[in-house]
């Protein structure tokens, strides 16, 4: 069974609020699946899936009010509802949008606990999300980011805490614990975080299996296009094709020009927006400048568009790049590769992407909003990760002084001035503080 992050935060959420939640998250990242396994802990478990039981949509679509809901459920299910004690589970939510508007009045009720699930609900339930404000909590679901996959693989606790003792204290991993992590993450580029994958290799070490599983994802993410889009599908699908090459140009930039000669975004955004709210793509925009709020200064029209899952993405370049990848072949562009799975990582942590790119300076990879100010990051593959001049020119830019700056590369941690050198594993310790109180107090003794 693959430990997930959110088993936790299910059991935190459900000791400390009576709201509902609702688990949002592309498909096959494992939602159901740790919705099913958090239910273990109630002493009854209800589950309504609405792909598997159609009928039921109308079952309550037709319902007036809260008790109509608990009665027909309770038909359902035969009466298995214990007051207190149940957990009722509505999967596929997506196809009875209803149940969602309903949950303020279930809540309201008391009597059981609820939690909502499905796939496509960015697509599908945009205009639903604001309606049970107060009853309902959101969580969104990613694949396995690579500590969770490192500890799926038998990694134990106590050799993640000495990793990140290393990351705080900027000091080297022990060489010989560094190599065996830089494996570990040549396999993740391959395997990636979707569960279905990461089960498939921890079974049978098999990557042309695994790769296998992963065509297929792809193939339902294609049929969803054709099913949930229709009108737009085609636009849909050729945008989700190029993402692989285009992340392997010279400046992985999306080129609008490579769907149509004569492309402008506005006829292309609700597109892209579509691929990006049914979680199978992360766009990543540019910023005109390395400032707070970076918001403020996004271009909406320039951005690289990444894969969800960098073993998704793996998955679509030539064959027989799997053996090439894990031995390190220089003769590869692990550039797009690495800067998906860095991609992937900071916005299952909580951290929303951008990049910098100017005439004058250069071009930042990434630029994120951490701890109050700008963390600037370049992503370096190969021997040559002293070498970016972009971020040199920031870093001395007296208009932004930014305090520090990151390099994600393949050698060991080590410190330059206000650069930290560190190796692309340990962007998993690259996470918001959330812990930090604010208080806040405004003196109005002159006034009273």
């Amino acid at each position: 069974m693959l430990k997930r992050k959110i088993d936790s935060y299910l059991e935190h959420f459900y000791s400390t609020s009576s709201k509902a939640l609702l688990v949002t998250g592309a498909r096959q990242v494992g939602k159901s699946f740790s919705i099913r396994e958090f239910g273990k802990h109630y002493k009854s478990f209800v589950e309504i899936n609405f792909v598997e039981n159609p009928e039921a949509v109308q079952v309550f679509r037709s319902a007036k009010n809260s008790g109509e809901i608990l009665e027909r459920l309770s038909l359902m299910r035969g009466g298995k509802l214990i007051k207190g004690q149940t957990l009722i589970f509505f999967d596929e939510v997506q196809l009875c949008p209803e149940i969602v508007t309903a949950i303020k009045f279930l809540v309201d009720e008391g009597s059981y606990r609820y939690i909502l699930s499905g796939s496509l609900l960015g697509v599908e339930l945009r205009d639903l999300r604001s309606e049970p404000v107060g009853y309902m909590g959101v969580r969104e679901m990613y694949p396995l980011d690579f500590e969770e996959f490192i500890t799926a693989l038998g990694i134990t606790e106590q050799v993640i805490d000495s990793l990140r003792r290393a990351w705080e204290t900027r000091t080297a991993v022990d060489e010989f614990v560094h190599g065996k992590m830089m494996d570990l993450f040549r396999l993740y580029l391959l395997v990636g975080g979707m569960p279905a994958a990461v089960s498939q290799y921890i079974e049978t070490r098999n990557l042309a299996q695994v790769l296998e599983v992963q065509q297929d994802i792809i193939q339902l993410y294609k049929r969803d296009i054709a099913q949930y889009a229709p009108e737009r599908k085609l636009n849909i699908g050729e945008i989700f094709d190029l993402i692989p090459p285009e992340l392997n140009a010279a400046n992985k930039r999306f080129i609008l020009k490579s769907l149509n000669k004569n492309a402008k975004f506005e006829r292309y955004k609700d597109d892209f927006l579509w691929l990006k709210n049914a979680g199978v793509a992360l766009p990543v925009y540019n910023v005109e400048e390395p400032k707070v709020p970076l918001l403020l200064a996004r271009s909406r029209n320039l951005f690289k568009l990444f894969q969800s899952d960098v073993g998704l993405l793996a998955c679509r370049y030539a064959e027989g790049i799997q053996l090439r990848v894990l031995t390190g072949d220089k003769n590869i562009n692990f550039g797009s590769v690495y800067e998906n799975a860095v991609a992937q990582e900071l916005v299952a942590h909580g951290l929303q992407p951008y990049y910098y790119n100017s005439k004058k300076r250069g071009e930042l990879d990434f630029v994120v909003e951490f701890n109050g100010g700008v963390l600037p990051i370049e992503v370096k593959s190969g021997k040559d990760f002293t070498q970016h001049r972009a971020l040199a020119n920031i870093m001395d830019c007296a208009d932004y002084s930014l305090p520090e700056a990151l390099v994600l590369c393949n050698d060991n941690v080590k410190k330059a001035g206000k650069i930290t050198y560190a190796p692309v594993y340990m962007t998993m310790f690259l996470q918001p503080r959330n812990d930090l109180p604010v208080y806040y107090d405004v003196d109005i003794s002159m006034l009273t």
